[in-house]
Formats: structure tokens, C-alpha cells, sequence
């Protein structure tokens, strides 16, 4: 079967498929240049500081909150479980909510005021600013030098800040990160992809930007600020989704200096269900573009090295790949026809095998991040194939992100729902703050249709080197369009799944316990 396309046709599938694959070429190979900076700069590891300080310092521990009904008791809980002077700490409920989530976090605060702590209630009855709105007003009634944030969905550890404080001896630390760990990375596949795509950007990025002396960002959670430097760089601003990358690069290029510490661990709930997964992928995505479109030109005009200014450029503008694979996922099927169509076109295809290469790039950063801290690495890097389809499937809603933010079309601040989702027999199903369908849905569903025809054509033609490719991203539209059907409108099935999971755990723990 030889389908005989219009040449011009031909020309402009093979010049955007070149451009695509170059740009994501480009990103990929970053990847090897972050396994290199980290192998590089290992010995560069912040030591843990040890012995108890003079005098503690007047610390705030903000926790912002909007309609998390489910997890504000254990949030609340673990920073007043904080060790640390009780004189010397602060804790405000940042509780924009508006439901019963409000009343659940009065009664916390009257409680733990009753056990003597300094914990107050800031409720506001509009959103203005979303959480960065939050942050600033309450900035103004915080007395703590320092700002420690902790979203919802996260369990910082009794000694965070004894582990932390001591690192601002150095006048010139504005901001200490944490590493993120997961409380439920092995409730389902879904979990497990997420938290490898995480643990890349926590495990090697992270540390491997922060001891090379490039930029890092504040991941809005898990971390303290130095009050001054807050104020220093311009406060928290609500102009972009995520207020937290622009407010780090804001502090950065004026010359604050930041910390990661790997060895410190915040334990957090990652999303269940795949709409609350998109909703943080849309968020983190278009928010980062906003970012990218407000700093790059502070970025280019400071006066800093030139490694700097190309690794911030690469580090604000790195989801700019997802409208560029949703470009490739749309050009496989008539790339197949062209290949084996009348044209010679053997010199470009030879070419451009040659991109292939950059994939191995991602693979080595995620297989370092797993070596790096899990004893089992080898059985979690059996599921990076899953992210990556994954990566692929959310192309379709990621690249709707990029473009709202390009073309500075406002939506509002989605949050990113929290169940409580602990154990494996814990579940989202039944429970409040479940999305609807969205329209994208139907591209997502189309794209499976077409991911597939383009899998079995190359099948047909025998393309063999092609079919691993096509499979991945077949399957990863199939895998997020049948997750955002199946856990929106076939609720029914999935009460029965949860069902049959309770009853088989509980029968499982029994035989152990036995």
C-alpha cells in the first residue's frame, strides 16, 4: 500500500517533525548534562549542621489551605508536632476555604491554643491572589524571622526545623528546600509513574543545579524562607500559577543564595486520580511559562555569568516539550506514509535516527534518581517506560497549559484535590471535590484512535525500530483517557474495585499476620 501524499505536504510533515524532534533533542540531552553536574559535584553536598543553637530564632510556620477537608487535621497535627521552643514558634492556618473544611481547622486552632501554642486562624472570604495572596497578607501579621510553608497534602518531619534553621547562620542563605518524599508512591501505577518523574527533578536536578551554583526554585512546600529575603525580592505576586518559581528567580537574581538539602525528607500525598493529576500538571505547566515570560528578560539583563543565565533558560522554559511531542504524536502516521511512499527521503530518516540518542539522556537521569535513593531501585525503574507514555498522554492538556500561557488567557487556580490517600485499601472514590469531564477528553480519546492506526501501519510496513515508539505513546493516551473516564463517569465499577481491593488487603495482612 502506497498512499502518494502532495509534496508540499511531504516537505512541511518532515520539516516540523526535524524542528520537533531538534527542540526535544535539546531537553533531553540536558538530561546528560544534569547526571554529569551531579557525579561532578558530589562532594558539594551541604553538610548536615549538628548541635543546638544559642538562640533559636522566632519562627512562622504558614500552612495555606483551601477546601482540604480531608487532610487539614493531619497537616495541622504535624506542625504542632514540630520540635522546636514553643515561645519561639508560630503557626498560622492560612484557611481560604469554603466549606466545612473552615470549621474542622477552628477546632484545631481552639484545641492546640488550649495546649498553650501560639496558632492562629487567618480566614478570608474572597481568594484574591489565591495562595500567594494568602501568603503575603499574612506575611504582614507574622513575627517570625523566618517562613516555613507546607501545603496540605504534606508531613513535615518533627526535627525539619532544627535541621533547617541552622543553615541561616550564613547571611547570605534566603531559602532552604527539602526533598519530597511520598507517602503513597505505591497505591496504584499512576502513583508509582508520578513519583518517578518526581524523584528526577528532586533527586538529581535539584542537587545538581544547587552544588554546580545554578538557580534552583522553592517547590511551594517543604521549605523556610528568610523573611528579608521574601521582602527583598518583591513579596509573593499572584501574576503567575506559580508564584513560588517566580518569587525563587526574583530572590536569586538579587542576589539571594538557596540550599537543598536531599537528606531531609517531607513526607506528602501524591494525587490518586488522574484528573487531580492533570489539574496539577496544568497548573505547574502554564504557571512555569507565565514565569518564564516574566523573568527571562530580568534574567538577561542581570549581571550574572552566562551558565547561569542558559541554565535558567533551560530550567524556566523545560514544558515547552509537551507541544512539541503532542507535534510528533500528530506527524507519526503520515511520517509512515512518507517513508514508504515513491520519495527518497533515506538521508533525512538516516538523520534523524540520530535524535534517538537524546532519549537516553532522560532514561539515565531518572535511573540515577531511583540508584540514588532506593535500595530496590531496579524493580521502580520498571516503571519509568509508564511515565514516559504517561509524559506523552498528558501532552494534549499540558500543551492547552503552554498555550493559555503564551497568549496570557487567565484561568483560575486549580487546586490539586487531597483524599488522605495513605494505604493501599484508602481511596478517593465516594469522596468530595471530584472533577468533571473536560472537553480535551475528546482530543485525548481521538489520539488514542490515531496513536493506534499509527502502530498498526508501521506493523504493516514492517518499520519494527518504529513500533516501541508508537506503542509508547499509544498506550500512553489510552492509559490517561480510559484513567479520566473510567474515575469520572463509570464510578460504579470503580466503588466495586475499591470493594474488591479492601476485602483482598484485609484478607492479605490477615495471612501475614497468621
Amino acid at each position: 500500500m502506497n498512499i502518494i501524499l502532495p509534496e508540499f505536504f511531504e516537505e512541511l510533515v518532515l520539516v516540523l517533525y526535524f524542528l520537533a524532534l531538534l527542540i526535544l533533542c535539546v531537553f533531553g540531552f540536558h538530561g546528560y548534562v544534569m547526571v554529569y553536574l551531579y557525579k561532578k559535584h558530589e562532594r558539594r553536598k551541604p553538610k548536615r549542621l549538628r548541635g543546638e543553637m544559642d538562640d533559636w530564632p522566632v519562627v512562622t510556620v504558614q500552612l495555606p489551605i483551601y477546601n482540604e477537608y480531608y487532610v487539614v487535621e493531619r497537616l495541622i497535627d504535624a506542625a504542632c508536632a514540630l520540635d522546636y521552643p514553643r515561645e519561639k514558634l508560630e503557626i498560622q492556618v492560612l484557611d481560604d476555604s469554603t466549606d466545612e473544611t473552615v470549621d474542622k481547622s477552628r477546632e484545631l486552632v481552639e484545641k492546640y491554643q488550649k495546649l498553650g501554642f501560639n496558632i492562629q486562624l487567618l480566614h478570608r472570604k474572597h481568594r484574591t491572589g489565591y495562595k500567594a495572596g494568602a501568603l503575603r497578607e499574612a506575611l504582614v501579621k507574622a513575627r517570625g524571622e523566618y517562613i516555613a510553608i507546607f501545603d496540605a497534602d504534606f508531613i513535615p518531619p518533627q526535627d525539619f526545623l532544627k535541621r533547617t534553621i541552622p543553615y541561616f547562620r550564613n547571611r547570605k542563605i534566603g531559602m532552604v528546600q527539602a526533598r519530597w518524599g511520598y507517602l503513597n508512591q505505591d497505591y496504584s501505577l499512576l502513583t508509582r509513574a508520578q513519583a518517578i518523574g518526581l524523584d528526577g527533578h528532586f533527586v538529581v536536578e535539584q542537587a545538581a543545579r544547587n552544588r554546580s551554583g545554578f538557580f534552583i526554585n522553592f517547590n511551594g512546600t517543604a521549605g523556610v524562607w528568610r523573611r528579608e529575603c521574601i521582602l527583598d525580592a518583591g513579596n509573593w505576586s499572584d501574576d503567575t500559577l506559580t508564584e513560588d518559581l517566580d518569587l525563587s528567580y526574583r530572590a536569586q537574581i538579587k542576589g539571594w543564595k538557596f540550599l537543598f538539602l536531599q537528606d531531609l525528607v517531607c513526607l506528602s500525598e501524591i494525587p490518586a486520580n488522574i484528573t487531580a493529576v492533570k489539574a496539577q500538571q496544568f497548573r505547574w505547566t502554564k504557571g512555569a511559562i507565565e514565569t518564564a515570560k516574566k523573568i527571562l528578560p530580568r534574567l538577561w539583563r542581570a549581571r550574572l555569568p552566562l551558565s547561569i543565565k542558559l541554565q535558567g533558560t533551560l530550567h524556566l522554559t523545560n514544558n515547552l516539550v509537551f507541544p512539541f511531542i503532542f507535534m510528533i504524536a500528530l506527524m507519526n502516521l503520515p511520517l509512515l506514509l512518507i517513508k514508504n511512499g515513491p520519495r527518497d527521503h533515506s538521508l533525512y530518516f538516516a538523520i534523524s535516527s540520530i535524535f534517538v540518542l537524546a532519549f537516553f539522556g532522560s532514561f539515565l537521569l531518572y535511573k540515577m534518581s531511583q540508584q540514588e535513593i532506593y535500595p530496590d531501585w531496579k524493580r521502580r525503574l520498571a516503571y519509568f517506560p509508564v511515565f514516559m507514555a504517561g509524559s506523552m498522554g498528558l501532552s494534549v492538556s499540558n500543551t492547552w497549559a503552554i498555550l493559555e500561557g503564551l497568549f496570557n488567557i487567565k484561568s483560575p487556580f486549580q487546586r490539586t484535590p487531597k483524599y488522605r490517600i495513605e494505604r493501599r485499601e484508602d481511596t478517593w472514590i465516594g469522596k468530595k471535590y471530584q472533577s468533571p469531564l473536560t472537553p480535551g477528553l475528546a482530543i485525548e480519546a481521538f489520539m488514542t484512535l490515531y496513536s493506534f492506526a499509527a502502530l498498526g501501519l508501521a506493523v504493516y510496513y514492517f518499520e519494527w525500530s518504529a513500533v516501541p515508539f508508537l506503542a509508547m505513546f499509544a498506550m500512553g493516551f489510552a492509559f490517561i483517557t480510559m484513567l479520566s473516564f473510567m474515575q469520572t463517569r463509570m464510578l460504579p465499577l470503580a466503588l466495586w474495585r475499591r470493594k474488591f481491593r479492601s476485602r483482598f488487603w484485609r484478607e492479605k495482612e490477615l495471612l501475614q499476620s497468621n
